[in-house]
């Protein structure tokens, strides 16, 4: 396959994965599961690849391991919070601890917002994942309770943490590194003209969402019967196992030890996986203690029955999207490592050479390269990371601002801004995973809410991109 060109570089496996992603997209918007499409996807890719029938259905399993094993850290702490919030309802810690919030998030409106904007400023310092873990076991009783659906929770966590903090990253700066390295300008310069983007991005792509998502609850299209249901749940899982002076230490002691958490990750700079790690292997012995205090003598066999009651649930919301995950897998490093060094030798991965051809195929004008550089941030956004991409998108926005005469930064702040919104965990289904499993609601009904005001989102964010070039 090295040697079929079709033009600007791309060889029949561009085009191949093209028609899936087209197809996938498809397959979303009608509401239909993507498993088999997916899974034909990676076995032709492995067939036109190799030109080897067995390669290509050994293939198709290495891609789900190497998917698994990609996605095992997000598995395991959702897993393992899943199962530490499971003794915290069954113990009526939780409700002690929802208390204070419950007094001040008193109607839908304010449940979205105030989870948002929290989730906003917390995944600044330590990045969405752990932010989602750190908010999503307290805050979403108090939304449900509330009237807000789970779904507009998700929504509400992922937009403002996946979306806003992530794709500006002010404080960690991780995203304008990246993209200030490839443009060959400074990282101020680049979160400087990204300042307005991300605010424009931000008030547009969450406003629609929030203006729809009351719509369809007015018209009866979601309706909030997760709070009957949470409800119901409680009064059947609250026992009596802790005294009231117990449940008042523990609603206590848990925050706070999060809270701790907090400040040894602003001091050791951790982020990302460390983060997530630290957060979860609290989680696991809040979970070992309540377990032991609240069962006695049962506590040792009682936490493992937790344990297993959270593996259950995580591996079973992941299972729908091990196949699509794998298949996006495909569109960077994870070809060569699942199929094998069949790509042209000059190959930056599928979706960056995709990207390249795009930019490569294009004339220069202002207006031009702001939607071009959309479209090259949302094309390598396409494999779930976000952050993979970026730095092309930084590269090319130096070459469009040179030959423009002006734009750099706006232009690399846009190709930034766009990626992560798309890559970084708000339509790529399986990147929205966090947000998706501790609301307990599918990640393709999570990402068909978030299609049209993100594209809403990035039609005006470009607009106004033109005119700051």
């Amino acid at each position: 396959m090295r040697e079929m060109d079709y033009g600007m570089g791309l060889t029949a496996l561009h085009w191949i994965y093209v028609l899936f992603i087209v197809l996938i997209i498809g397959f979303m918007v009608k509401r239909r599961d993507t498993t088999l499409i997916c899974i034909v996807g990676i076995f032709i890719l492995a067939l036109v690849s190799t030109g080897s029938l067995a390669s290509s259905i050994s293939g198709v399993f290495n891609s789900f391991t190497y998917a698994i094993t990609e996605l095992m850290s997000t598995i395991l702490i959702i897993s393992i919070i899943v199962a530490m919030s499971t003794v915290l309802t069954r113990s009526g810690i939780n409700d002690v601890m929802i208390a204070p919030f419950a007094r001040f998030i008193k109607n839908p409106t304010l449940a979205f917002w105030v989870i948002g904007i929290v989730m906003m400023g917390i995944s600044w310092f330590f990045w969405p994942s752990p932010a989602v873990a750190l908010l999503g076991a307290v805050l979403l009783p108090v939304a449900l309770r509330a009237g807000l659906p789970a779904l507009g929770v998700a929504m509400a966590m992922n937009l403002f943490g996946h979306g806003i903090a992530l794709s500006g990253d002010f404080v960690i700066q991780a995203a304008p590194k990246l993209t200030a390295d490839a443009a060959s300008i400074p990282v101020g310069d680049v979160i400087s003209a990204s300042i307005p983007l991300v605010i424009t991005m931000g008030v547009v792509t969450t406003v629609s969402a929030f203006i729809f998502l009351k719509r369809d609850m007015r018209l009866g299209r979601i309706l909030p019967t997760e709070k009957e249901e949470s409800d119901q749940d409680k009064d059947e899982m609250n026992e009596d196992l802790l005294t009231m002076g117990q449940k008042k230490f523990f609603a206590l002691f848990i925050p706070l030890t999060f809270l701790l958490d907090v400040v040894t990750l602003w001091l050791l700079k951790l982020q990302g996986g460390e983060a997530t790690a630290l957060v979860g292997g609290t989680a696991v012995f809040i979970l070992l203690i309540l377990s032991l205090v609240a069962h006695g003598h049962e506590g040792l066999e009682k936490s493992t029955s937790y344990l297993i009651q959270g593996f259950q649930f995580g591996f079973k919301v992941f299972g729908p999207v091990i196949p699509i995950a794998a298949f996006f897998y495909l569109g960077d490093s994870g070809f060569i490592k699942i199929i094998g060094d069949y790509l042209p030798k000059a190959s930056l991965g599928i979706v960056n050479d995709l990207g390249a051809a795009l930019a490569a195929s294009v004339p220069l004008t202002k207006e031009i390269a702001a939607v071009t550089l959309t479209g090259i941030g949302a094309i390598t956004g396409l494999d779930g990371s976000g952050f993979s991409g970026i730095s092309l998108a930084g590269s090319v926005a130096n070459l469009f601002g040179t030959a423009i005469g002006s734009g750099t930064a706006t232009l690399t702040a846009l190709g930034q801004i766009t990626a992560i919104w798309v890559g970084g965990g708000t339509l790529i289904p399986w990147a929205l995973i966090p947000a998706a499993a501790i609301c307990n609601v599918s990640p393709f009904e999570l990402a068909r809410r978030n299609l049209l005001p993100v594209c809403i989102g990035l039609f005006v964010t470009t607009i106004v991109a033109m005119f700051m070039i």
